[in-house]
């Protein structure tokens, strides 16, 4: 499968959201930032996306749109977006696709256990679909912001 690269178009895909199907045509006209987090309701994830949805109407001025990516359900999703008024769709990867396309599964250690799972990231993508920034290993504390900062410039 091939795997997103900077300055690249991102390659196809499909998943499911909070809103229904989505693709990497979702990606066009407008600018996207694709956000990937561990797991709905855990606390640095839930303050992640609080993060994003206090900011979300300066992203959305910006002319960007957010979308937040777990391996979580749907009605996981869905209650998370709910529970905390997030103003953007969250896409559910169970079978771990986008995760692999945007290759954020790693080894973790959890409790002194080896875990895979999903390494906090974050994708800036222009309005043609093309991958213009990333973020890895984000510690939550200032992210969006700055997240928001590079979508203004762009």
């Amino acid at each position: 499968m091939a795997k997103v690269e900077i300055d690249q178009p991102v390659p196809p895909f499909h998943a499911e959201s909070t809103a229904g199907p989505v693709d990497e045509g979702v990606l066009r006209g407008r600018k996207t930032v694709l956000y990937f987090y561990p797991r709905d309701n855990t606390p640095g994830c839930t303050r992640e996306g609080q993060d994003f949805r206090d900011l979300y109407p300066r992203f959305a001025a910006a002319g960007a749109q957010i979308f937040g990516v777990s391996r979580d359900s749907l009605a996981s999703h869905r209650r998370f977006k709910e529970k905390h008024g997030f103003p953007f769709e969250l896409i559910a990867d169970p079978d771990e696709t986008l995760c692999a396309l945007f290759d954020v599964i790693r080894d973790k250690n959890m409790y002194g256990k080896k875990v895979r799972g999903i390494e906090r990231s974050t994708f800036l993508i222009d309005a043609d679909g093309v991958l213009r920034r990333v973020w890895r290993k984000v510690k939550v504390d200032g992210h969006a912001a700055e997240v928001l900062a590079a979508v203004e410039a762009l």
